[in-house]
């Protein structure tokens, strides 16, 4: 029910009326559920959220400082504390340890990091999930996906226009459904991911819970740049204008991106072929990075971004 009210567009042809009976979704529901999420930006910061969405995914490094004077090379004026409320808006936090700037829930467990230094080396080892903004042309939604960290392919996806913990549950569902079990589950530190209804999930079936420290996007670096590759690749590019677009644009290219799309640090085969063989993938997670990397967003290899490849970095049979 939740997915399918998130479907009700009202910048649509469509009636609201004529869509919420062909979601059988219940109209006054649509109408509360509206009411009491948050108004829309205005045209002024809905500018502002689109031009930081453009600048973490070019510099994921970059806090509220930098971003500021990023805004300000383009002609921008815009004052950090608004930049930060916007950022927080996003769910953005920069590739370096700072203090707070996650959204973590104060009476929701944390879990330990426990990927520092392994050996990825096999399918449904580790998954991991995040969410990221998406823009529309008036307005916005939020994408979380579940990714296999051993071939990268992409297990689930779904869309919401609030950042509750329901999406995530209903994406984690349909991961295990499809894919079985992985051994372990890494996320950062957010309040949808330490909520009861999302770690319960993955307690009764006796996966392993891993989050990233507070304020280290580093620590989980897959889902990160599949955020840079779907943007470049698909809504920078297509400019997504309503919801019902965006879930068919999201649908087609996710399918490209696990079945057509060659991946360099799987030697060029596709997620779901290597997925699938148990072949090909995998990566080495480092256990730490140096200050200057950190502040530069390069690591020790001198590549931009976070990963250390199995094709590239260590030989994993």
């Amino acid at each position: 029910m939740t997915e399918r009210r998130q479907w009700v567009d009202v910048q649509e042809a469509l009636p609201v009326r004529a869509q919420c009976s062909l979601l059988q979704v219940n109209r006054a529901v649509f109408y509360q559920h509206a009411r009491n999420s948050s108004a829309l930006p205005d045209e002024t910061d809905l500018l502002h959220l689109r031009l930081l969405d453009e600048c973490y995914t070019a510099h994921p490094y970059y806090g509220s400082r930098r971003s500021v004077v990023w805004l300000a090379q383009r002609g921008y004026t815009v004052n950090r504390k608004r930049v930060r409320r916007l950022m927080q808006q996003l769910g953005l936090v920069a590739m370096a340890p700072q203090p707070d700037t996650s959204k973590k829930h104060p009476q929701h467990k944390v879990y330990p990091y426990l990927l520092r230094g392994m050996a990825i080396t096999r399918p449904n080892q580790v998954w991991s999930t995040d969410i990221t903004y998406v823009r529309l042309g008036r307005g916005f939604m939020y994408l979380t996906a579940i990714l296999d960290w051993y071939s990268r392919k992409v297990l689930s996806w779904r869309i919401s226009n609030t950042m509750d913990a329901g999406f995530c549950v209903e994406c984690l569902e349909d991961a295990l459904a499809h894919y079985g079990t992985p051994e372990i589950f890494n996320s950062d530190q957010g309040a949808q991911f330490t909520s009861e209804a999302f770690t319960q999930v993955l307690k009764e079936k006796g996966i392993r819970i891993s989050m990233d420290g507070r304020g280290r996007a580093l620590d989980n670096i897959f889902v990160e740049r599949l955020w840079r590759t779907v943007k470049y690749e698909d809504i920078y590019l297509r400019g997504y204008t309503g919801v019902a677009a965006l879930y068919t644009g999201l649908t087609n290219y996710f399918q490209f991106y696990n079945e057509r799309r060659p991946h360099q640090s799987l030697g060029y085969a596709t997620p779901s072929g290597v997925y699938t063989a148990a072949k090909g993938g995998g990566a080495a997670i480092p256990d730490k990075f140096s200050n200057a990397a950190v502040d530069s967003g390069i690591n020790k290899t001198g590549n931009q971004g976070q990963r250390l490849s199995a094709a590239n970095e260590v030989a994993l049979s």
